[in-house]
């Protein structure tokens, strides 16, 4: 017998029969409270809901049908009833009691799910989490001959089902009956219903009470007919309030149609972070979905909060967030050109609104410039810029300076702008975020700008020098200096600059303070990281302390006879340059300042005993 033939001949093994996953419901509810949803008043959301879709199902069917949803708050206990499409028998069975399946997904509604709110299969249990026990009493619209059905839910995962007398619901719809958790009947209190149902569903499409109070208030404030624009914004200033708890600067219109787009972006009264994300209010069909939603807008319109109504993006499965994909990051693009046009119009037509919106706002404007060259064109005439002649747009400088200088940072502008100001040379100030940015893109829109970055070398070029003869006569003292403030890789130079107050100017730039950091850490260094170091060693050039001869001051220290009174009198100057420029000390330099003070003070007292 071959192989073939025994292995033929040996007995089949039965296939493994397969088994459905047990779902623990207690535990998929402590998930879905704790994990899914942010809050338990999510329950009213999905009520709401699965009422507004059922309509809408009925009313794919039959357009004059009954639109109708009432909610009746009970002590520990809440009815909410709809004239939906209802469910027969077998749809219970197929839905209410499968975790995960939806009616927007069963066949024959597929063409007609973009219009729902809902499509994962899991609204009603999200009741769980402050309902103990569910009982739906429903009839269906589709089938007019079936009985009633009743299904009931508890916590523990277990249901029944049964059909009831026709008379225990005339007409189609659904009845939903939730009995509170232990420690949740504040959620089915009448008032917290009536606050939750407003919030949810105030912009929903049809007639939604809870009791005798109305929910709805259409059309939303952004579609409702104003008899001015003063009235309008009045009363979308009034409306923000009651949102967010501010009045806005103003309200910019959000009309995208080919998104189902419509709301309004109020700009935030006060400055905020580029960092600070808040939320925005997105409806979906009506529909709350959330309140703080951040990935709405480009990040530069961090100055604004939305509000909108969209029937096109997509919800998360939480429907408390939005999903990012293409169409998100579409109507992300469309916003941000409304509120991009918003600020042109503001330029072109109303420079009051426009001055009063950059005074708190200018940061997020140049945000958007750094990427977008025709709103910089656009906002050279108002965005405004610390410069060495006062707070100016960068247009107005350029027109001023024939070359644009800028510092990259604060403390060189700190170091530098008292002196050149004094020169008649234009420094702005690009140490604050985007600004260098911004003005080293000037010349893409302004053509023929020169741009240049302020160094120490520029600075000194600037200064006058010092008549040769004089130079000669002051070396002894010149020499000292330098030798006194060579170990702490700075040089000293003889210039006449004003204002005279101005004894001692100390300047450098990155590169040297980069070197001047490398060879601090060298001297602490262990040997073979300093030897690391030192092969890191570089040629670039060194801080100098700029000497003022039209000082008094100066000229007073640069007769003196005394070395060592020479040598204290030049690391005061070297310190106080440093302390006006606002540097931060090595220790070195603070060792230096110590000492300084210390040998005044003993030059001071012993002067005073020998008069």
């Amino acid at each position: 017998m071959d192989s073939q033939t025994s292995q033929s001949s040996q007995p089949s093994l039965p296939s493994p029969s397969p088994h459905t996953f047990q779902v623990d419901l207690r535990g998929l509810v402590d998930l879905l409270s704790h994990h899914l949803y942010s809050s338990p008043k999510v329950y009213l959301r999905e009520l709401l809901q699965n009422a507004v879709d059922a309509i809408t199902a009925r009313r794919a069917a039959d357009p004059d049908a009954p639109a109708l949803v009432r909610l009746f708050a009970e002590p520990g206990a809440l009815r909410v009833e709809d004239s939906g499409v209802g469910l027969t028998e077998a749809d219970v069975h197929d839905l209410l009691a499968t975790i995960g399946r939806s009616s927007k997904r069963a066949e024959g509604l597929q063409e007609a799910r973009s219009d729902f709110l809902g499509q994962f299969g899991i609204g009603l249990l999200a009741c769980f989490v402050v309902a103990e026990r569910i009982r739906v009493v429903s009839r269906s619209a589709r089938t007019p001959d079936a009985a009633p059905v009743e299904w009931t839910a508890a916590d523990d995962g277990s249901y029944t089902v049964r059909t009831l007398p026709d008379d225990a619901r005339p007409e189609p719809g659904t009845t939903v009956h939730l009995v509170a958790r232990a420690g949740a009947a504040e959620w089915l209190a009448e008032d917290r219903v009536l606050a939750l149902a407003r919030d949810f569903g105030s912009l929903l499409p049809y007639d939604v009470r809870v009791g005798e109070e109305a929910v709805t208030d259409l059309p939303a404030p952004w579609d409702r007919p104003y008899p001015s624009p003063a009235a309008r914004r009045v009363a979308l200033g009034r409306h923000c309030h009651d949102l967010f708890g501010f009045t806005p600067l103003d309200g910019i219109e959000l009309d995208v149609p080919l998104a189902g787009i419509r709301g309004v972006a109020y700009v935030l009264p006060s400055a905020v972070s580029p960092a600070q994300r808040a939320g925005h209010r997105v409806h979906l069909k009506g529909m709350l979905l959330t309140e703080r939603t951040e990935q709405l807008l480009p990040d530069w319109a961090f100055f604004v909060r939305c509000v909108l109504d969209t029937d096109s993006l997509r919800p998360t499965a939480s429907r408390e967030a939005l999903y990012e994909d293409e169409t998100l990051a579409a109507v992300r693009e469309a916003l941000g050109e409304r509120i991009r046009s918003w600020l042109t119009g503001l330029a072109a037509g109303d420079p009051e609104r426009l001055a009063a919106f950059l005074a708190v706002h200018h940061l997020g404007v140049k945000s958007l410039a750094r990427h977008d060259r025709e709103m910089l064109r656009t906002m050279l005439p108002w965005l405004p810029f610390e410069t060495t002649d006062g707070r100016l747009s960068l247009e107005e400088f350029a027109r001023r300076h024939p070359v644009v200088h800028f510092t990259r940072t604060v403390e060189e502008y700190r170091q530098v702008a008292p002196i050149a100001s004094a020169q008649g040379v234009g420094v702005i100030n690009g140490g604050y975020t985007y600004d260098s940015e911004l003005v080293e893109a000037l010349p893409s829109v302004r053509p023929g700008t020169v741009v240049a970055e302020l160094d120490a070398d520029t600075v000194t070029a600037h200064l006058d020098a010092v008549d040769p003869a004089v130079e000669l006569a002051l070396a002894g003292f010149l020499a000292a200096a330098r030798a006194k403030l060579d170990p702490l890789g700075c040089d000293v130079v003889l210039r006449a600059f004003h204002p005279l107050s101005v004894p001692a100017l100390h300047l450098d730039d990155r590169a040297a303070r980069h070197e001047q950091a490398r060879a601090q850490a060298e001297e602490e260094a262990d040997d073979l990281w300093a030897g690391i170091l030192g092969s890191l060693r570089g040629e670039a050039p060194r801080a100098r302390l700029v000497l003022n001869h039209l000082s008094p001051l100066i000229r007073r220290i640069g007769s003196l006879g005394e070395p060592e009174l020479i040598g204290t009198a030049v690391e005061s100057l070297y310190g106080q340059a440093l302390l006006m420029a606002q540097r931060p000390l090595r220790p070195a330099d603070s060792a230096l300042l110590n000492r300084a003070f210390i040998g005044l003070l003993e030059w001071a007292t012993n002067g005073e005993g020998d008069r």
